[in-house]
């Protein structure tokens, strides 16, 4: 049986787990809830990317990715500007985006992630 491989654990949760070549990373949010919801988006996606490298990973080999917007009539396009500029070009996951309850009312924007491990 592969290895699973748990990083940042708290009692809670991982914010990484991989195993079987796919990382999964736990919900990110970003690091100041009182920023608009385009830059609660740069930092949400800047604490992905970091979790993903942390885990021998990259944007390039995303899988799939879940968005959590606290007002989706009012952030969804602002956020998708935001989204778009950070996707590589070509690499884009499957992709569901929600409107949800957010365990904190100044935060805007949560998303989790599945990747591939980089190759090599």
């Amino acid at each position: 049986m592969p290895e699973i491989i748990r990083q940042d654990i708290t009692p809670r949760a991982s914010k990484v787990v991989i195993h079987n070549g796919i990382v999964y990373l736990s919900g990110q949010v970003a690091e100041d809830p009182e920023a608009d919801i385009q830059d609660q988006t740069r930092s949400t996606l800047a604490r992905v990317e970091a979790a993903l490298a942390q885990a021998g990973s990259s944007p390039e080999h995303l899988l799939s990715a879940t968005i959590f917007l606290r007002d989706i009539d009012n952030h969804f396009a602002l956020m998708n500007e935001v989204w778009n500029a950070w996707v590589p070009e070509g690499h884009a996951p499957a992709r569901a985006c929600v409107e949800a309850h957010m365990a904190r009312s100044a935060l805007l924007v949560e998303i989790c992630v599945t990747a591939a491990v980089a190759d090599g």
